[in-house]
This record gives structure tokens, C-alpha cells and sequence, in this order.
């Protein structure tokens, strides 16, 4: 049986605690500063918390410090991550390389921010001392499996969530319009605008579209191929997303690799009290990106979730769908194919009211954008994660045994009970009472003559145990030394090096350091990516020139390396 890691984000420590309880193997949140959602920080205190019940169900906690750093910065960078180490932080995830002669006994995993595309920079990651490597968005199955078959370091692949049109850590052009920096942790989504696509002749292909906005990545349908893969962990996107967004995507995902039987690295089983369902949260619209071929994956600006029919009919200040079997209802939120929504204020028969009367014809496609009944039933579910335990009577003690091998005892007084049967009836229903306890006694075994114990004495009992199980000790294992190795390549900004500690390093690996990363991208190109627009208009072998417009008339070069698929945007 094959062993996965699922792996949620968390926005905060109630994102946190809700990933843990719906299923998650391990999560990842950031600290305070330095990670790469700046609008999703969190406290020492926060974090600490969050480790300490993580760590109960055996769920890993990773902390995301994957901006680049200035000199400035590197020591406060430093002081936090050994905060991190004394609260028992699992691993942090870096980009900057100007962290690897920190002296710590924490495991650092290279963020997907190092642009991890290939064989050789997996080598080189894995070679220098990284344990784990977050592989780029862009590859494929085919890709994967050649990775993982050439190098020894844990493989972490995202499976769900928001997709980057840009390699990641090589997508500049937030910062070359504005001042806010992908690789500082304030993207300001400019992907998400609209633009227009013309030759060099001045014709028009496309006017006024999302062309750099993708669907949300869903891979769903290939977890069994990843899991033979022997991909580590299977990561779901979504830092920024709400705590209902986190309850339903880990629910789905769990019970997915559930039935796939594949180990979990983590303990306890998580009892659900509604089905998960990946179109009635936030969506884009899906995607399977890259994984099996080629395809393309425009419209991804607003959340469209789940389709629900056609327009039928139209009054004045109503409309009608013909519909699945799906039910409308107050609160709901409705998008339409024509980029329109609304709300709806009320439903009377098959008659929809909407907040604000949609400019819809007969046929058009309607989506539900938000579900108004399926998130108060997220709201308030009462899902909870329990840890399987055994309890033995003995004479004179009772010991408990989670499924994680820990044991707890207690001794008591024995008496022999006069009435073993009405006895035998109160230990068995006392001791197998959860309360508000992470434990779940699957079995309760007398194993000695029935003995007296009242029932405030077994309710006593069981929580004392349960209360001894949770102390755990946490010991980090050995952990890898950082050191170079011959890598013998010249570097540009795109190596993103924005201290003396990372120069050095590349130096001490052979490199060449043209420059550091830039302030100034003029004539530069600020974005890779193989989201190709020749390739999506049926350009392929046309010798022709394209230009990117966006909204402001703002003029950008595009450039394509037919040989990989692939296209760069120049400023």
C-alpha cells in the first residue's frame, strides 16, 4: 500500500483547524512575514496553537517563508524560522537561498517560487540539501514520473486550487506595472485583467478578454495516476480561500485517496455529516492544465461553479432555467456566460427574482456561484476528527491504546462487583463515551472478574486516560546540511537573487551572476509561461508578429520558443 501526504492550506488558524479535522495529512500557513500571500499572515501564537493540535492526529505543519529577501531582512528571516523551530514547526518552505547557511535542525522544502520545471534543477535542489521539492504546475504526468524515476528527494504536486499563468517565481509583471512583487508576496493579479491580442499589421484576433486568466486547476481524475507515481504529497492550493472553501476541498480529496486505499500519513478518521462537492465551492471553471497533454484553459476570472441549464423564459423581473434537478434558493449567487450575475432575492414556482435583472436572452447558460444553502451546511457542520482507541480492564488498572501506539494507565481500587451484568453495562457504555475528547473507543475489554466502579469514577477514568495520551514528546530527525555543488551556470535576475547570502552561495556553486533581481524591466521579459496564445488561436507556424494590449493601451512584445510550447511577454 502506498503512502500519501494530503496537504491543505490555511488562511488562518480557523482555515487550520478546519483542514485538520476534514482529513488533512499536513498544512501549510504562513508566518507573520515573508510569505508569498501577503494578505495571509499569521501570529507566533496562531501558529503554535495550530502545531500543537496538528500534531496530536500526527498532521505536519509547514510555514511558507518563500519571498526573496533583501540583506536587511535575512536576519529577521533567520530569528523567525528558529521561533518556528522552538513551536515544532514540521518544515519551511523557501525560495531564497540566502536562508541555507542557517544553522537549524528544522527541514526546509524549495518552494515551487524556485521554478522547478526539470530533472536537473530536482538534481540540483536535491543534491544541495533540499528534502522536498514543490514541482512546477506545468508538467505532466510523463514529466512527473521521469522526475521522480531519476531522483530520490520527496516529489509535492499541487492537485487543486488557483493556477499561475506564469512559471512560477518567473512572473514579473506585477512588479514591472506597479510596485507590488510576485516574488515578495504581493501579486496584484494583473493575469486576471482583461487584454487584447493583435498582429503587427494592427489586426485585432481577440479584443477585450481574460487571455492571460486560467480555470482552477482539478486533478481529481488522476490521483491514482499520481499516487503510482510515487508522488509524495498532493497539495490543494488556496491560502486566501474562507474556511467553507477548506471544508469541502479537503473533504473531497480525502475521501477520494480514501478510496484509492493509500496510507495516510497522518492518524484518525474524520466523520462527515455532508457530501463533498468541488462545483458548489469557489471555481473558475476546471481545468486538468498540463497533466495529459495540451489544452486550453482560458476563462478564469470570476467563480462560476456549478452549471444548473438555460435560460427558458424571461419576464420583466424574472427569468426561468430549464434546469437539472438542482434547487434554487434565496441567497444563491447566479453567473451568467454573458460575464453577468446577480443574487437571488426570491423563488416563486419555476420563477426566479433576481437583486438586479440580468441582460440574459433565451439559451443563455446559467452557473450557481454561490450556494447558499450547501455553505450554511458547511457553516454548521458538526464534522470532527477522531483517533481510534482500545481501553483494557484489568484488575486494578485500565489501559489505553490509541492508534498512534501511544499507552496511557491508570490503577484503581479493586472490588468485585455485585451485580456483573448491570456493572458490565456501565463500563462499556462509560468507557466508550468520546465526550469532547479526540478519541474514539472502538473497543472496550473486561479481561479480568467485573469490578465495582461507579460511573463518575469511569467518566473520571477515561478522561485522565485520554488526557495522558495527548502528551507527546516532538523530536526532530536528522537533518540534511545545506552545501553547494558544481552547478557552472551564468545567472540573470531570473534567478531572483536579492542578498549577498544567496550570491554567495550560487558563487560557491560555480555560478556567473550577471545581476541581481530588477527594479527596472524595460525591454525585459516579465513573464514565461506555456499558456501559448499562438497555440490557443491556431497560430502554430504563422510568421507572425503579436502584441499583447491591455485595458490602459500599454503595448507588450510576445516572443515564442516553439520548440518547448512556450511563450514570454516582454514590458
Amino acid at each position: 500500500m502506498k503512502e500519501c501526504e494530503l496537504l491543505a492550506p490555511a488562511k488562518d488558524k480557523t482555515c487550520a483547524f478546519a483542514a485538520i479535522d476534514f482529513g488533512a495529512d499536513a498544512i501549510y500557513i504562513a508566518a507573520e512575514k515573508f510569505g508569498a500571500r501577503k494578505a495571509a499572515g499569521n501570529s507566533i501564537e496562531d501558529i503554535k496553537e495550530v502545531v500543537n493540535y496538528a500534531h496530536k492526529f500526527g498532521v505536519k505543519v509547514y510555514v511558507t517563508l518563500n519571498t526573496i529577501l533583501t540583506d536587511d531582512e535575512l536576519n529577521e528571516a533567520k530569528n523567525l524560522i528558529k521561533e518556528l523551530e522552538n513551536i515544532h514547526v514540521d518544515a519551511i518552505i523557501i525560495q531564497d537561498f540566502g536562508l541555507l547557511n542557517l544553522d537549524c535542525k528544522i527541514p526546509f522544502h524549495a518552494s515551487t517560487q524556485c521554478d522547478i520545471e526539470t530533472v536537473e534543477k530536482v538534481k540540483f535542489l536535491e543534491d544541495i540539501g533540499f528534502e522536498r521539492v514543490v514541482l512546477a504546475r506545468e508538467l505532466s504526468l510523463e514529466q512527473i514520473r521521469e522526475i521522480k524515476e531519476k531522483t530520490n528527494v520527496e516529489l509535492e504536486v499541487f492537485i487543486h486550487g488557483a493556477l499561475c499563468v506564469s512559471y512560477s517565481g518567473q512572473c514579473y509583471l506585477s512588479r514591472a506595472i506597479g510596485s507590488r512583487s510576485a516574488n515578495r508576496g504581493d501579486c496584484a493579479q494583473p493575469c486576471r485583467k482583461k487584454y487584447s491580442l493583435i498582429d503587427d499589421e494592427g489586426n485585432v484576433i481577440a479584443k477585450d478578454k481574460p487571455l492571460l486568466a486560467l480555470k482552477d486547476f482539478n486533478a481529481s481524475k488522476y490521483l491514482k495516476d499520481l499516487v503510482e507515481a510515487n508522488v509524495t504529497s498532493f497539495k490543494i492550493e488556496g491560502r486566501l480561500k474562507d474556511v467553507n472553501y477548506v471544508k469541502n476541498v479537503v473533504a473531497f480529496y480525502r475521501k477520494k485517496l480514501d478510496e484509492l486505499n493509500v496510507r495516510r500519513t497522518s492518524f484518525g478518521k474524520s466523520y462527515f455529516d455532508f457530501e463533498p462537492d468541488l462545483n458548489k465551492s469557489f471555481n473558475r471553471g476546471f481545468s486538468e492544465h498540463f497533466l495529459n497533454g495540451r489544452k486550453n484553459s482560458f476563462g478564469g476570472v470570476n467563480s462560476r461553479g456549478e452549471y444548473l441549464g438555460k435560460v427558458e423564459d424571461i419576464g420583466k423581473n424574472f427569468f426561468v432555467i430549464k434546469k437539472n434537478n438542482e434547487n434554487i434558493s434565496s441567497g444563491d449567487g447566479l453567473w451568467f456566460d454573458i460575464d453577468a450575475g446577480c443574487l437571488v432575492n426570491k423563488v416563486v414556482g419555476d420563477k426566479i427574482y433576481p437583486n438586479k435583472m440580468p441582460k440574459i436572452h433565451l439559451g443563455t447558460n446559467v452557473y450557481r456561484s454561490y450556494n447558499f444553502e450547501f455553505e450554511k451546511k458547511l457553516k454548521h457542520s458538526q464534522t470532527t476528527r477522531k483517533l481510534s482507541a482500545k481501553i483494557d480492564v484489568l484488575k486494578e488498572k485500565i489501559i489505553a491504546t490509541d492508534e498512534m501506539g501511544n499507552c496511557a494507565e491508570l490503577t484503581y481500587d479493586f472490588e468485585p462487583a455485585k451485580n456483573e451484568q448491570s456493572m458490565k453495562e456501565k463500563i462499556l457504555s462509560c468507557l466508550k463515551k468520546s465526550g469532547d475528547s479526540i478519541y474514539k473507543a472502538e473497543e472496550v475489554n473486561i479481561k479480568t472478574q467485573i469490578p465495582f466502579l461507579p460511573v463518575s469514577k469511569l467518566n473520571a477514568i477515561r478522561k485522565d486516560l485520554y488526557k495522558q495520551l495527548e502528551k507527546r514528546e516532538f523530536k526532530y530527525g536528522k537533518r540534511k546540511v545545506f552545501k553547494p555543488v558544481n552547478l557552472g551556470k551564468t545567472l540573470d535576475y531570473r534567478a531572483n537573487i536579492m542578498n549577498s547570502e544567496a550570491e554567495k552561495f550560487y558563487k560557491d556553486c560555480n555560478c556567473k551572476i550577471e545581476e541581481w533581481a530588477l527594479t527596472d524591466y524595460k525591454d525585459r521579459c516579465v513573464m514565461r509561461t506555456k499558456h501559448c496564445l499562438k497555440y490557443a488561436f491556431n497560430l502554430c507556424g504563422k510568421d507572425k508578429k503579436l502584441y499583447l494590449v491591455d485595458e490602459k493601451g500599454k503595448k507588450y512584445n510576445l516572443k515564442f520558443d516553439c520548440k518547448n510550447c512556450q511563450m514570454q511577454i516582454f514590458f
